[in-house]
């Protein structure tokens, strides 16, 4: 389970508004954060390169919000996870993150059952105005954000890398459409490239936005139940869609139902078991 690094805690805590850093020496700095010389260095280098404020024009070129934890429109949800993000990125229409939202994630290579599922439960999602939230990979998540657009639901988009470097490369239709249409969030600055890292931690902000999360096809090792761990850890409702015995893709959601998740065979059940979703 990922957990933010305690420099950023440190810096807040010596200069809350965060004036004072571009001052500092690389010793300070050093000093102050407890990290290695070299890493401090590369800090104060940094720091040095822009002011917030040019940083802040450049960003605004591209189309690119970003929200600081102190911000009123950062997600009121995602604000009570254990380690939220300082900053998210926003690329889009950042009304959608205080509307109602499921998470939907599962298997990278999933099966026709995973589509058939999906076209069954989003259209009622739909009609109750939820906002799909997922992570824009192969697969479900996929899935999930397109037919969202199909039937004119709001979808949200937490990528594990910044703008700059869309992963994985064949979704850079879907990742500009969700830009211009609906919404893209990262917590890493635009230039960041992805990192196999940054995945798991990017699912805790997944499931942080969302009011529960719903797994569709995922295997017994499946990075979907790391998503689902930190819903739970985050007190969301985890919902899972049975699959056949026979099926790989279906061991992990199975299970999951075994180990107490909510069991979904109709759209119904997704508002059974989160009532916050339904606009009745």
């Amino acid at each position: 389970m990922y957990r933010s690094p305690p420099t950023m805690k440190r810096l807040l805590q010596h200069d809350p508004e965060l004036k004072q850093v571009f001052q500092m020496s690389s010793m300070q700095l050093q000093t102050l954060l407890a990290i290695p010389k070299q890493r401090a260095d590369a800090f104060y280098k940094h720091l040095q390169q822009a002011s917030p404020e040019q940083t802040y024009k450049h960003l605004h070129a591209q189309r690119i919000q970003p929200l600081t934890l102190f911000d009123e429109h950062y997600p009121l949800l995602l604000k009570t996870i254990y380690d939220p993000p300082y900053v998210l990125y926003t690329k889009g229409d950042v009304h959608l993150l205080a509307t109602k939202m499921l998470a939907i994630v599962g298997a990278r290579k999933p099966t026709s059952y995973a589509h058939a599922a999906l076209r069954m439960c989003i259209p009622m999602l739909a009609k109750h105005q939820v906002t799909i939230v997922s992570g824009l990979a192969r697969g479900v998540d996929r899935f999930a954000h397109e037919l969202s657009l199909e039937y004119g639901t709001g979808t949200v988009a937490v990528v594990g890398s910044g703008f700059q470097h869309v992963y994985p490369p064949e979704h850079v239709s879907l990742f500009r459409t969700l830009a211009k249409k609906h919404l893209v969030v990262s917590e890493y600055p635009p230039m960041v490239s992805p990192q196999k890292w940054h995945f798991p931690m990017r699912n805790r902000i997944i499931s942080g936005l969302a009011l529960g999360v719903l797994l569709i096809e995922a295997r017994e090792r499946s990075g979907s139940l790391i998503t689902a761990d930190q819903a739970l850890e985050q007190g969301r409702e985890v919902m899972a869609i049975p699959g056949p015995i026979t099926s790989r893709e279906s061991v992990g959601t199975n299970h999951l139902i075994q180990q107490g998740a909510h069991l979904v065979r109709q759209a119904e059940d997704i508002f059974f078991a989160c009532p916050q979703l339904s606009n009745e």
